[in-house]
């Protein structure tokens, strides 16, 4: 099986959305996205695998990202790792791990700053993602700055390799490094953020809460108290706070987007898709504000199709662009607080 092939059919069984969206984007570059992508998920399906303790984790995960820097072998790691893995593991990550060598050939087969972009992302995901691993999660987090936090390390992080990997590939969007970069990091917080408050009850259940205690403690809700089916007029308050928050750097998604060029189709749907299926989601969530389960807010495969038609037909007028980006996020509510873009947190 070829390494495109391959990649193709491990992101398949791990990941559908992005196997529906990096095929847009040009060969050259849906390749390292790929690889990329993979290499994230090696590193979710360590910090997810409940056989392990904490302890564990970090070490399996600091190993990788030794692997990943050309300084470990990978099919160590493969025959320590394999076998530890639980049913808890999903088949088709038994079987990314199980091809961890092969993945990582591909890794190493790139150009310097490419895998230079990668191995950067995965350590600090891997680090940052070990800082929440024994923290007390059930009544949430404490605060903006530290729901900010883990949305970097889990997206924003990849946002700002990705802009890397786009930089290296046209010399015209390098251009706008700087601005990107910034934008990059707001642009996964909006997504990140959006899987978080789709995802509450689906947390909820097992024990996680990433919602952030400042925010409801103003409103006068106690997030010790979150329970489904609640009633509560004035959790709902506060998770309006973080709809709004979410849909300022969708904004700011959209601004990244426009920074593409307009030729660049395939770059701009890989973008313009992942945005207008959570500019949807959010929407689904503010008709909803008492759901009790993520069924209940996930937008239908109708709504995913519609997504990508739009975004086919409008992709190169930033004009008509920005007028869908409007229509759609009418009626979401807009954050009073201030949205601080941290760009280049990961540049030397």
């Amino acid at each position: 099986m070829s390494d495109d092939a391959l990649q193709s059919h491990l992101l398949e069984g791990v990941s559908r959305t992005f196997a529906l969206t990096i095929p847009q984007l040009p060969p050259i570059l849906a390749k390292p996205v790929s690889n990329a992508y993979l290499l994230c998920r090696i590193v979710d399906t360590i910090e997810d695998e409940t056989a392990f303790t904490s302890a564990e984790k970090r070490r399996f995960c600091q190993q990788f990202v030794r692997v990943v820097q050309s300084s470990e072998a990978a099919d160590l790691l493969r025959d320590e790792l394999g076998p530890r893995l639980s049913e808890s593991t999903s088949p088709a990550e038994h079987e990314l791990i199980h091809l961890i060598p092969r993945v990582i050939t591909i890794t190493h087969s790139f150009d310097p700053p490419q895998r230079e972009a990668l191995a950067c992302c995965v350590e600090i995901m891997a680090k940052g993602m070990a800082e929440f691993q024994d923290r007390d999660l059930r009544y949430g987090l404490s605060s903006m700055d530290e729901m900010s936090d883990y949305c970097y390390y889990v997206a924003g992080v990849v946002g700002e390799m990705l802009t890397k990997l786009f930089c290296h590939y046209s010399p015209e969007i390098a251009a706008h490094r700087d601005e990107m970069m910034k934008l990059a990091v707001s642009f996964g917080q909006g997504l990140q953020m959006t899987n978080i408050l789709k995802d509450l009850w689906d947390d909820h259940a097992r024990g996680v809460c990433w919602l952030p205690r400042e925010i409801f403690d103003e409103c006068g809700f106690d997030l010790r108290e979150l329970k489904p089916d609640h009633n509560n007029p004035k959790f709902c308050e506060g998770f309006k706070q973080l709809i709004g928050i979410a849909h300022e750097h969708l904004r700011n998604a959209l601004t990244y987007t426009l920074y593409i060029p307009s030729h660049e189709t395939g770059l701009r749907e890989f973008c313009l898709w992942a945005l207008g299926m959570a500019v949807l989601t959010l929407r689904k969530i503010n008709k909803n504000l008492y759901f009790s389960a993520s069924s209940q807010v996930k937008i239908t495969r109708r709504a995913v199709k519609a997504t990508v038609l739009t975004g086919r037909v409008l992709r190169s007028s930033n004009i008509l662009l920005n007028a869908a980006f409007y229509l759609a996020g009418s009626g979401l509510p807009r954050s009073g607080r201030q949205i601080l873009l941290s760009g280049n947190r990961t540049d030397t």
